[in-house]
């Protein structure tokens, strides 16, 4: 089922032509989808435990919203896991057999991880309809973001320097643009709502470098799409400032 956070429909937006747009002076990220959301389930796992420990008997909005972005948040990891084994892993054991080892544990890994967010979900419910176990909740959070964590790390030190010999310069293998196509195919979170949970935080030279590689829609909406974020984002983060 798909997963919206942003409710507002975006406004008709007329298109603006690309030479008005300036090239920041950044460096492009390596495998930016890829990345993107391994910086986004940190983010969200690191400040998800707060969150909970705040929650106020009676704060139904409070309550609601952050159940809602949890089950965003899995959603979006479901996608990813699913896209891996799926697309990336198939590839990566075609044309660089030494890592199918490498590969078939961060597979497995993928299953249990689903299995230990499936596990912490209910418990999630539990604590944002009594705010009283919210606690131990939290403590389950952070051991959770704990195994992500070595997950991710394994990821990034030992897989993605090795695809970088196997994807040339210019693949749009684990870049944004592939992951929020991928998303459009799927049945799951709405691209425009993953593109905003994607950015969240990120410098603004560093976005106009990545939205540079989108589509002219997703430039045009992008605007729209992180001041509806916004105002989401601060109802459910505000609090825990």
């Amino acid at each position: 089922m798909p997963s919206h956070l942003l409710s507002v429909d975006p406004p008709q937006i007329p298109a603006q032509p690309h030479a008005e747009r300036r090239m920041p002076d950044v460096q492009p990220v390596p495998f930016a989808g890829l990345q993107l959301v391994h910086a986004a389930l940190r983010r969200d796992l690191a400040r998800l435990p707060n969150a909970l420990r705040l929650l106020q008997p009676g704060d139904e909005p409070a309550a609601q919203a952050l159940q809602r972005h949890w089950d965003f948040m899995t959603a979006m990891l479901t996608c990813h896991h699913e896209q891996q084994d799926s697309r990336l892993w198939p590839l990566l054991r075609r044309f660089a057999p030494e890592l199918r080892l490498l590969l078939n544990w961060l597979e497995a890994d993928h299953h249990n991880l689903d299995h230990s967010f499936t596990r912490v979900t209910t418990l999630v419910r539990i604590a944002t309809r009594d705010p009283a176990s919210a606690w131990p909740v939290a403590y389950a959070v952070e051991e959770l973001a704990a195994r992500v964590e070595t997950h991710l790390r394994i990821e990034e030190r030992q897989l993605l320097p090795r695809m970088a010999g196997v994807f040339p310069v210019g693949s749009r293998i684990g870049t944004l643009p592939e992951l929020l196509d991928l998303l459009r195919a799927a049945d799951g979170p709405a691209s425009s709502d993953a593109l905003v949970w994607l950015l969240d935080g990120v410098e603004e030279r560093q976005i106009d470098l990545l939205l540079a590689d989108c589509d002219d829609t997703t430039v045009r909406h992008w605007p729209h799409w992180r001041d509806t974020y916004a105002r989401c984002s601060e109802q459910l983060w505000g609090h825990t400032r």
